[in-house]
This record gives C-alpha cells, structure tokens and sequence, in this order.
C-alpha cells in the first residue's frame, strides 16, 4: 500500500525511474503511455470504488498519475473511514503512488466540513484579518493532520490571490488573507510549513493573480487587464525564492498587461515559461486550473486547449468533471489526444520528459 513513501516504486527507485531513456516504444513506468499519465488529474464520482469505471481503469493502466477529491467522493456516515479506504484502494491499483488531491482552504471551500465530522476551519480573510501567525499556525497544522491521516498528500491552497471584495469567486468568498502582499506571503509561507511538517505538499494559487478579477473563470472570460498590478507577483517572488514552493497553479484569467494577444495564462507561454519559469526562476511542477471551467472549455476546443497548455509550460493538466453544463470527459480520449500530439511532432519527447521528471520528483520529496 501506498500513501504517503513515495521513495519507492516496485523494484525501481524514483531516481531511476525519471532518469529513463526517451524512447517511446519502451513499456512499463519508462513509456509514453506511463509518462503522458504522470501528466493528468482527474476528479471522479461515488464513495467507493468501481472496479469497472474508467478512473479506476485508467489508473491501474498508469494513465492518470492524480486524482481529485470532491463533496460527492464523501460518504455522509463515518466519512472519513469511509474515504481513507477508498484512497488506499485507488493507491494499491497504481503502478506508482497517486497525488490525492483536493481544495481544502478552510471558510467557504472547505470540502472536509464539521457536519462530516472535521475541525471547522476559518477563511483565509479571517485569518489574515487577525494577522497572528499562532493562529495560522493552529489552522493550517489542523488542516495538514486531517489530510494526512486520510491519505491525501496534495492541496490546492494557499491561495496567493490579494483580496478585493468585488472579485467573485475570491475576495467575496473570503479565499484571500489580505490585499497587502507582506500578510499573504506570510500567512502563506506558515500555511506551507504546517502541510510540509505532515508530509503533504502544497499548490499555491492562481498564478499570475486572481484577485482583481471582476468576473468568475467557472463562468467564462475573465480580463484582469486594467484591474491587474505587478505587486499581485510578490507573494510568488518570496515564496520562490524561499524555497517553500513544491506547486504553482494557474489562473485561466486574460491579461493583456503580461500577454498581448491575450490568451489566458494557462495557455500563454509568455507567462508559463517567460514569466514563471525564466523571470521568477520557478523549477517545480505547474497544474493547470481544471481545463473544463467556461473561461476555457467555451473559447477553446478541448484539442486546442490542452495543446495550448502543455505548449504553453503546463506540468499537469486538471479535469474535474465538476463543472455543471460543460461536457465530461474520459481519461482513456485525454490521454490518447496528447500521445497523439507527441507522436505527430507537435508536442516534444523532451517537453513530456521535462513535466514527468518534475511531477516525479515532487512525488518523492519528503519533508
């Protein structure tokens, strides 16, 4: 069983395993097909597992490398017995150990909530708005404990967003700790701390800033071009340089101030890789935010968009399946989409090698 030592796998180290040879016919955790399924996340539905759904089948298969947790995976009695087995038999199907990931912030998305038998958890907003660093502390080890103890080793928080109450999806659901970039990157860095002390890394959100968006990204286009300022960078700055930055996930926002032709970032190289990668120097693994969300899946085909992304920089790309009207998708057509683009020249062996190695990586650190 795996859950949390991700410094083997099977017969063959982590070392050994993302320092494979680049052929794409070799079989088994040095392949294409093994490599590309490092690169994907997918939500799935039910309590329990189903031995002849295709998440299941896609992860035996080793063509999802993640999984995401959502309200509908949480059983409504002795939720977390219920979940930690569903995690460990997901975990024992996978060739190699599974990110289990989820959104657990604390205020208003909060998928672990006290009705289910979880320590209530306060909004980043209030936290900030307390600006004490015990507090945080107490908070944030809480939400670490919870998560590890049930085998989940990957959340998308902190957020890094600065707060502006008529953002939507933000500042108006209490996600941000501050508008002032010293308080988030300190609350940020403690918050990451308390993660690392229980072994589950972090993903820090939604680069290249959010928080003046004045419109929501589930919903469709999002221009942040006169609202966004360069001072919504700082907290990625800091952090980075100090080293506590396991992930990055994007922000599916258009801003013409960092991309003229406005393409959202998630799909911009200029701010993956020329912003991200070579300015800020970022060296760990880049998730998309989930590519079904309107801001994407109404402007872009679903070719287009996962091209754009893994183009663009994107390390791993998130379907959740969670957004109402948009089309679900199977992990089994994603998966064959982006063999096909490697196989057809337009995506590169050494770009899918560069992305696995970091995911890899990521997956062995130990804290």
């Amino acid at each position: 069983m795996f859950l949390f030592g991700f410094l083997t796998f099977g017969s063959q180290s982590k070392k050994e395993i993302v320092q494979q040879p680049t052929s794409v016919h070799q079989s088994g955790t040095d392949s294409l097909d093994f490599k590309i399924g490092q690169l994907i996340i997918f939500g799935f539905y039910g309590t329990s597992v189903n031995k002849n759904d295709l998440v299941y089948k896609a992860v035996q298969e080793g063509k999802i490398g993640s999984l995401l947790i959502y309200g509908r995976n949480l059983a409504p009695q002795k939720t977390g017995e219920v979940l930690k087995q569903l995690i460990d038999e997901f975990q024992q199907a996978a060739p190699v150990p599974l990110f289990i990931s989820i959104d657990q912030e604390g205020g208003k998305v909060n998928r672990l909530k006290p009705e289910l038998g979880f320590p209530q958890m306060p909004s980043a907003e209030w936290l900030g708005t307390k600006n004490n660093v015990d507090t945080t502390k107490f908070y944030a080890d809480n939400i670490g404990y919870s998560l590890s103890r049930l085998g989940i080793n990957l959340n998308y928080a902190p957020v890094l967003d600065v707060l502006n109450r008529n953002c939507p999806v933000l500042g108006a659901r209490e996600r941000c700790f501050s508008a002032d970039p010293d308080i988030i990157t300190k609350h940020a860095g403690i918050t990451i701390e308390s993660h690392h002390y229980f072994n589950v890394k972090t993903v820090v959100k939604h680069f290249p800033g959010h928080g003046n968006a004045l419109a929501d990204s589930h919903l469709g286009v999002a221009d942040v071009t006169k609202t966004w300022q360069p001072i919504e960078l700082l907290p990625y700055i800091r952090l980075i340089k100090s080293g506590k930055v396991d992930a990055i996930m994007t922000a599916h926002i258009v801003n013409g101030k960092l991309d003229a032709s406005l393409l959202p970032a998630t799909l911009s190289k200029k701010i993956m890789t020329g912003l991200l990668r070579d300015s800020l120097g970022f060296k760990g693994v880049i998730f998309s935010d989930d590519m079904q969300m309107k801001a994407i899946s109404e402007q872009y085909s679903l070719e287009q968009s996962v091209f754009k992304a893994l183009e663009a920089g994107v390390d791993v790309l998130m379907f959740s399946n969670n957004i109402p009207g948009v089309q679900q998708y199977e992990p089994a057509n994603i998966h064959a989409m982006i063999k096909k683009m490697v196989t057809d020249g337009k995506i590169s062996m050494n770009q899918i090698n560069s992305s696995f190695q970091r995911v890899m990586e990521l997956k062995a650190k130990k804290f």
